[in-house]
């Protein structure tokens, strides 16, 4: 490498890492309340436990952000969706404690097979799981 290419590459470096730094201290956009930013670094770092890449935390809690702040009327813009829509933390809750649901019919029916259960096949999920004492 000739010392031009190793000029443009120390640029090249140098301009990502202004860019990567001035992403990471935005985060959020301009004139947003302190409070939607400890929410922003909240949902990110929950995202983040949960297994989710830096890029998809960051994806995710940018988003819920930006949709509790157009149902609160912070933002200057606000999509149909984001307004008449459920919130997006009343449909986490509704979803974290939804639980498994359960085995299927099919898996209830496979075991009721196994134990000779009479009349399996026209039950259905909820008088097989009464007749395997579920």
């Amino acid at each position: 490498m000739d010392r031009v290419q190793e000029g443009r590459w120390a640029r090249r470096e140098t301009r990502r890492a202004r860019v990567r730094s001035r992403r990471e201290v935005a985060g959020m956009p301009r004139g947003s309340s302190p409070k939607r930013e400890r929410q922003y670094e909240h949902i990110k770092d929950s995202a983040e436990q949960r297994g989710e890449s830096t890029g998809r935390a960051q994806e995710i809690a940018a988003r819920t952000v930006n949709k509790e702040r157009a149902r609160s009327g912070e933002a200057r813009t606000a999509s149909r969706t984001s307004t008449k829509d459920i919130s997006s933390s009343r449909r986490g809750g509704l979803r974290s404690h939804a639980g498994a649901g359960g085995p299927t019919r099919a898996q209830l029916y496979a075991e009721a097979r196994r134990r000779g259960v009479k009349g399996r096949s026209s039950m259905n999920k909820a008088e097989l799981a009464r007749a395997l004492g579920r």
